[in-house]
């Protein structure tokens, strides 16, 4: 009976303890676009962490924004999660924009760093086709209608600033930190992840109090398959695959039997084809790129003096400016990378796709057929039982219709295994 109660004793001050210290905190860092990878992952998070029976799950978020079907899904899994989750924007200087406002609003409990910022949540179209600025009017406005009205959802259920939500919508409005406190659009201001532990501790969230001072942070990293997810959603390396995938297939079927560009090139398509069902791809951006690739092939051959390889220099510009929705700054691309794509794409047609095209019209320059239409004279003479001549070098056996006496002129017209058919040359007064 005594050892029995020392050990009743014992597990009650282990329990008392670990009461005190709290259990494990999870936590993953989401920085970059929000898209298929990130939702994945997050759910996966939400997952190890109910399984571990984590106190709770927090989420340092610094995005510009993303996919509204992404974000609807990372929203859908929160309010399903078993455990509390907990969405701060973090580090300094780290925003919360667009699907990163929805995602923090939808979160139990919303914290900033000093410095950061949440807002500018106004929608764009996500997908092929899609973009800002070839959306009509009256797709745009039935979307920032569901938007607006599902953010406010959205912070009615977490009792959080409805008006603002439905503002960061409709208005594109942008709040710092300190002012997001004020108009209860988050409910605190940590100044690192201690900051936060400590004041995440006690706080009650469906029903139970949190213990997080002294908890143990777990990290759950990403798998590598999020990891080739996630770099895939990026605007500028979909541009660098584009530029692969054209120089690889392009460069293959100027020069046949290269093998590696084309293989290079494929694979290089088959990943754009992926991620242009990810990003804001605009249809007439693809399409100004491909004319601008036509003209630069039809530029070799046509006599225009390069009008068309200028007429393809602009059109491949726009086009790569065009090729995502500029109106959000998640899929934005750069000058930085339009520019020297567009000059590197005009140098590579102009003059390595140029050359060997050329090269593939010019006349043979080795093996027999060089032979054809050379005139020599006959050493002996030549009938149809043969004869000899000296060409290139070397002696050939020569078979003619017509006799031809030694010394005479001959015009080589075929070459049959090594003899060679031959006829008179006419000879000028």
């Amino acid at each position: 009976m005594r050892r029995l109660f020392a050990l009743l004793v014992a597990g009650l001050a282990c329990g008392l303890a670990a009461d005190l210290h709290g259990a494990a905190v999870g936590l993953i860092r989401i920085k970059g676009a929000i898209g298929p990878a990130t939702s994945s992952y997050i759910a996966r998070a939400i997952d190890v962490a109910g399984a571990r029976e984590d106190c709770c799950l927090v989420i340092q978020l610094d995005t510009p924004g993303g996919s509204l079907d992404a974000t609807k899904e990372i929203v859908q899994k929160f309010y399903a999660a078993a455990l509390p989750t907990v969405v701060y924007v973090a580090p300094d200087g780290a925003w919360a924009g667009s699907a990163g406002c929805f995602i923090t609003l939808a979160a139990d409990i919303a914290a900033m760093a000093p410095g950061t910022s949440i807002g500018a949540a106004h929608p764009v179209t996500i997908g092929p086709g899609g973009g800002g600025e070839t959306t009509g009017e009256v797709m745009q406005q039935k979307l920032e209608n569901f938007a607006s009205s599902y953010i406010a959802a959205i912070a009615e259920k977490r009792g959080r600033n409805v008006e603002w939500a439905k503002a960061a919508v409709v208005k594109s409005e942008s709040i710092t930190a300190s002012r997001a406190l004020e108009l209860k659009v988050v409910d605190l201001l940590a100044t690192d992840l201690t900051d936060l532990l400590r004041q995440l501790d006690g706080r009650e969230v469906r029903g139970q109090a949190l213990r997080t001072v002294g908890a143990t942070v777990a990290d759950i990293p990403m798998t590598p398959r999020e990891r080739i997810l996630q770099i895939l959603s990026h605007p500028e390396l979909m541009m660098i695959l584009m530029l692969v995938a054209i120089y690889g297939i392009i460069g293959e079927l100027s020069n046949p039997g290269a093998i590696l560009p084309g293989v290079v090139g494929a694979i290089a398509l088959i990943l754009v084809l992926y991620m242009a069902t990810v990003l804001p791809v605009n249809v007439a951006g693809l399409a100004l790129i491909g004319l601008a690739v036509a003209l630069f092939i039809v530029d070799i051959f046509a006599p225009t003096h390069g009008v068309l390889t200028l007429g393809g220099i602009v059109a491949f510009f726009l086009g790569a400016l065009m090729l995502f929705n500029r109106a959000d700054p998640a899929f934005r691309l750069s000058l930085v990378y339009i520019i020297p794509a567009t000059v590197l794409t005009a140098a590579f047609f102009v003059f390595v796709v140029g050359a060997g095209l050329r090269a593939q019209f010019l006349a043979v320059r080795a093996g027999q057929e060089t032979l054809l239409g050379k005139t020599v004279p006959a050493l002996a003479r030549i009938d149809a039982a043969g004869g000899k001549v000296f060409v290139e070098g070397e002696y050939w056996n020569a078979v003619s219709e017509v006799p031809i006496e030694p010394g005479l002129p001959v015009e080589i017209v075929a070459v049959k295994g090594l003899t060679l058919l031959v006829k008179p040359q006419p000879q000028r007064d």
